[in-house]
């Protein structure tokens, strides 16, 4: 548990005193909402954050808190959240995700809204998001776009190429219709979102809120939402390239189907139908031709097994780490995908292209292991090899993924000892 700081100061909206941030939690303190700010020197901005969050919850007369999760400040932050009346939670791991982990953690609400400290969120006017909680959506997702972003709140680069391109692909990888995938402000259980076991610290935390509650099911709703230029007076701690990057490539080492599954059957399937294709009677002038081309079928089809295979593995890995909950068919086809399956579907593949290769020697030998026809000859070891190829690659993924588990079993065997 984070160390937290604070001192009692009256809740006017609900007729309680705070509590010592020290004393433990009591049942009859829980709260209907906290409303979460992650902090880092934000001196010139928090404590009109926090004033008008604490004015929300009077004139809503929600029984309720304000937390700021302080990331290490130095400028008077934390003394300043607190003389305004937030608790204060110390988080000492850095980064934007692992603040907002810390503030959750800590979180006595039923449910949270959380939001930037800098003045670019309305802390004045969480109505819409309350409802939606309200009536059942577990995470409530604020929209910029469809709300307004104000003249300066947001550069170009992000509000016309980044943030549409990435929240494109979040729709598409995780089939949600969110339309503002990166938020900053955005509401949920408590219960659902400390279910969903989040792992980011940095930025693209946002991200993987998202992705895992798409991929667990729970129902997201989305409300309008304003930005305003933050009043910090210093460059923000969101870096365009640095951050984009970690965001995008979250969401395709989170989705392997897009970044090696899909390619990876479009692969095969070009492989085996033009394998299928060029089996077919040749005529003399498309010899040299036709046998370049088998030999990119094949490749197209060892490379294609190969992102399959690493699109199972690396879901199979996030399974295992708690990064993403299980999906049905991955548990439905564990039987196929024991290690002694893995190990006689590549042993069996290797054996029908080792046997097709000795039937090609031992024809070669009835001719006396004369000159070969090297079109003719080609035509028929291509397949042949391909088949072995695929098949150690099958036996060395299934060993490897053997390793990788009995890794995984010894370690967490040595935690839990």
């Amino acid at each position: 548990m984070h160390a937290a700081e604070g001192a009692a100061r009256p809740l006017l909206f609900t007729g309680i005193a705070t509590q010592d941030v020290a004393a433990p939690f009591r049942a009859q303190d829980a709260l209907e909402l906290t409303i979460l700010m992650p902090c880092l020197n934000e001196a010139k901005t928090v404590a009109a954050c926090v004033e008008a969050a604490l004015g929300f919850l009077e004139r809503a007369g929600i029984r309720g808190e304000v937390v700021v999760a302080d990331n290490g400040s130095t400028d008077g932050s934390r003394e300043l959240a607190r003389s305004a009346g937030a608790r204060v939670i110390a988080v000492p791991d850095r980064g934007y995700g692992a603040a907002l982990k810390g503030g959750i953690e800590a979180a006595r609400g039923a449910y949270v809204i959380m939001g930037d400290a800098d003045c670019s969120y309305d802390f004045s006017n969480l109505d819409a998001f309350v409802e939606q909680l309200r009536g059942g959506a577990r995470l409530v997702m604020g929209n910029r776009f469809r709300g307004g972003i104000a003249e300066g709140a947001m550069p170009l680069l992000h509000r016309y190429l980044g943030n549409p391109v990435l929240s494109f692909i979040g729709r598409l990888f995780f089939r949600t219709d969110i339309g503002d995938f990166h938020c900053g402000i955005r509401g949920f259980h408590q219960e659902s979102v400390a279910a969903l076991g989040l792992v980011s610290n940095g930025m693209e935390f946002a991200s993987e809120m998202v992705a895992k509650a798409a991929l667990a099911g729970i129902s997201i709703a989305e409300v309008p939402t304003t930005l305003k230029p933050d009043g910090r007076g210093r460059p923000p701690h969101l870096r365009t390239w640095r951050d984009g990057w970690r965001h995008l490539k979250f969401l395709l080492l989170f989705c392997p189907r897009w970044l090696f599954l899909y390619p990876g059957v479009m692969l095969v399937l070009a492989g085996v139908v033009g394998m299928g294709v060029l089996q077919r009677p040749w005529s003399s002038d498309a010899h040299d031709l036709r046998i370049h081309t088998m030999l990119y079928m094949a490749g197209a089809m060892v490379l294609g097994v190969q992102l399959v295979q690493l699109a199972v593995l690396t879901k199979w890995l996030g399974v295992l780490s708690g990064i993403v909950p299980q999906p049905p068919w991955l548990r439905r086809a564990q039987p196929a995908l024991s290690l002694e399956a893995g190990l006689l579907l590549g042993a069996g593949l290797f054996a029908i292209g080792l046997i097709w290769s000795v039937g090609l020697v031992q024809q070669w030998g009835r001719s006396g292991f004369g000159p070969l026809a090297p079109t003719e000859g080609m035509r028929a070891a291509i397949p042949a090899v391909t088949l072995m190829i695929i098949g150690m690659q099958a036996v060395a993924g299934t060993l490897f993924a053997g390793a990788i588990e009995l890794a995984w079993r010894t370690g967490r065997q040595k935690r839990h000892a």
